[in-house]
């Protein structure tokens, strides 16, 4: 795959060469078969039950030719009925079966959508939290939010209804045409000729809206980035006077963003009449050469009645099949931004033979390191440091002096470009992440404390704590008395970012729960 658009990199592009456009569908097929292939058996399933839905319907206008071309005469000539109310209980049979099989494939298909979901809404949950701080630091908190809410749904949608309809109208279409070619061979060959400008005006739509699909994911992510950074920092904001930039700034992202859906709808109007333009002619040849044909006693205007049914029927279809171009183009847009962060890799991956450290006793030990957030970029060059087990040690120095990679690196947020970072003389890539993160806490500057009580913020780092330990690792650091001020002192919840404590109080809660886990 070219690397341009490997993983996340390069996906604000809307201008993707043909190369790269075929290496991101294969991505993204990848995926989708992935994603099916636990479902075989109901896909399977359901393919069956629309064929056959499908062959019952396209029935209809064959049973009318045959009851007005035999039936009807029959009737007329000799007074015989039963022709005439065979073919009605034919007819009626085929159309209660048919919308009966179309019921139970809604269903069927319903399931399999609801399954597909789940499963891909699990996969980007459970992958993004595997994936390494470098990536996270990059990639913004309203992308990740973007790819789980906005792209997801635009897939459902192609699942939920789009892709029952290009399924049902190819295969119905493709049934009326065999069944048109049966009974009357030369009305086919009509709209075999009119399926031509058909493609055309298909072809030019499915291409033209590609691109525009794309920016429109592209704009859509940055409304999303700009909102979810303006309330996440709206402390700042408020503080800083930002509220008319940020509407600024905000106004014209939505205003690119409809521009951009300006431009689908566009895209949309030119195609639909189109494929009505070409639906009208074909019905109209039809019936024009059908009429001389009757003219001249050698068609039958039952048939002609039913070849000009089973055109129509022929184009009704499209009608579905443009709705699901139209949110097909937006799914795969979606479907390559979640591909692409699927495909994304830890850069600090997990070790193959882990080695375990029961007890760690705490010596760090910093072994010729050299570290760079980029290859133009060396924070730390050739650094050594030995910090023996119970020492307690305070950095010093400059802003950007790399005090807080050093921390990272011991946490193993990173690993060094050369050299290694030991605890108890092993190296942390070849330490087993249990015993790493039980032995190493890192306590950051800014005191995240999540949705739920004061109490389970404590023992985040160790879910099974009594209540007991988590009062005395709250006293230890000075926070009990004032938890037992709040509402419900352990049991408060502090809602989302911690917002009903301070800022120091929630540094305190950060510390205990660092207390707790009782690292080395």
């Amino acid at each position: 795959m070219s690397t341009t658009v490997s993983g996340t990199s390069g996906e604000d592009r809307s201008d993707y060469t043909r190369e790269e456009s075929r290496s991101i569908r294969q991505r993204s097929l990848r995926l989708l078969g992935s994603l099916v292939q636990p479902l075989r058996v109901q896909l399977v399933l359901a393919a069956a039950v629309l064929v056959v839905s499908t062959a019952l319907r396209v029935a209809g206008p064959a049973l009318i030719a045959f009851g007005i071309n035999t039936a009807l005469p029959k009737v007329l000539d000799e007074g015989d009925w039963m022709p005439t109310i065979l073919v009605v209980a034919v007819y009626l049979t085929a159309g209660i079966g048919g919308a009966a099989l179309i019921g139970w494939y809604a269903v069927v298909a319903a399931r399999l959508t609801q399954a597909v979901m789940l499963d891909l809404r699990k996969r980007i949950f459970l992958h993004t939290q595997r994936l390494s701080l470098e990536f996270h630091e990059s990639y913004t908190s309203g992308r990740i939010i973007s790819r789980q809410t906005s792209d997801l749904d635009s897939i459902r949608e192609l699942l939920d209804g789009g892709l029952n309809e290009l399924v049902s109208g190819v295969l119905y279409g493709g049934f009326t045409l065999v069944a048109l070619l049966l009974l009357d061979w030369q009305s086919g060959v009509i709209l075999l000729v009119m399926g031509i400008p058909l493609w055309f005006i298909m072809r030019w739509f499915y291409l033209s809206s590609q691109r525009v699909y794309r920016e429109s994911r592209v704009v859509s992510a940055k409304v999303i980035v700009k909102f979810v950074e303006t309330m996440t920092g709206i402390r700042a904001v408020k503080a800083f006077r930002k509220e008319g930039r940020n509407d600024e700034e905000f106004g014209d992202l939505s205003s690119q963003y409809r521009d951009v859906n300006l431009r689908s709808i566009k895209l949309f109007g030119v195609f639909e009449p189109g494929m009505m333009a070409v639906a009208a002619v074909s019905v109209a040849l039809v019936l024009m050469w059908g009429g001389v044909r009757v003219a001249e006693g050698s068609l039958l205007v039952g048939t002609l009645l039913a070849a000009v049914l089973y055109v129509r029927n022929f184009f009704s279809p499209l009608q579905e099949i443009a709705f699901f171009l139209n949110s097909y183009q937006s799914a795969t847009a979606a479907l390559e931004k979640v591909s692409g962060v699927l495909e994304e890799e830890p850069t600090v991956p997990d070790p193959q033979k882990p080695v375990d450290l029961w007890t760690a006793r705490g010596h760090v030990e910093f072994d010729e390191v050299t570290f760079g957030y980029s290859d133009d970029r060396i924070i730390l060059p050739h650094f050594s440091l030995d910090i023996p087990a119970g020492q307690t040690v305070a950095l010093v120095g400059t802003t950007g002096a790399g005090k807080s990679t050093l921390a990272k690196l011991v946490s193993r947020f990173y690993d060094p470009s050369r050299g290694a970072v030991k605890l108890d003389g092993v190296d942390l890539r070849l330490l087993h992440p249990k015993d790493l993160r039980r032995a190493i806490v890192m306590v950051t500057q800014e005191a995240y404390l999540f949705s739920g009580t004061v109490a389970d913020n404590i023992a985040l780092g160790k879910p099974d704590a009594t209540m007991d330990e988590i009062r005395a690792a709250a006293r230890a650091v000075g926070a009990d008395a004032f938890i037992e001020r709040l509402p419900d002192g352990y049991g408060t919840d502090v809602n989302k970012r911690g917002g009903r404590v301070s800022a120091g109080q929630r540094q305190l809660i950060s510390f205990a729960r660092a207390f707790l886990a009782d690292p080395a």
